[in-house]
């Protein structure tokens, strides 16, 4: 990771864990990570503290609610990929059994074969998004220049 950009590595315990950092990548994508960071508090709140289930559950009363939200970024397509990546992990889950345990589905698959998937699953999570995320939730990645 480009020096002095590279969030805290820490394994999350929960589904909920792993959904609130890939929220989290999705808003730094091409945004000051400063500035989300600073308005995480009002995320947490605002995405019912990550809850996969309420969140799934969002509707586009939600979606207006977050849109007029100052307290976080406002970005309509950022929101609505939040509650689309809610409901893949509802799928996920009904799948796999929890985040986890499909992560560890891929355990021995090439980097760019786990990425290629959770492209494929999430909606907003580009090349440098997808591994932030992974870097984040202590997953094994590439070297930077190699993502």
């Amino acid at each position: 990771m480009p020096k002095g950009e590279a969030p805290p590595r820490k394994k999350p315990t929960n589904d909920s864990g792993y959904f609130e950092e890939m929220t989290k990548s999705v808003f730094r994508s091409g945004f000051s990570w400063a500035v989300v960071e600073n308005k995480w508090p009002n995320f947490q709140k605002s995405f019912e503290n990550f809850s996969v289930a309420d969140v799934a559950s969002f509707d586009e009363r939600d979606v207006d609610r977050l849109l007029a939200d100052a307290g976080i970024v406002r970005n309509g397509r950022k929101i609505e990929s939040t509650i689309h990546n809610a409901r893949a992990f509802e799928s996920i889950k009904q799948e796999f059994g929890s985040f986890e345990k499909y992560l560890r589905s891929m355990d021995g698959k090439a980097y760019s074969e786990v990425a290629k998937d959770l492209r494929s699953r999430f909606k907003h999570l580009g090349r440098t998004g997808t591994f932030t995320f992974l870097w984040s939730v202590d997953e094994e990645v590439p070297e930077w220049e190699e993502r």
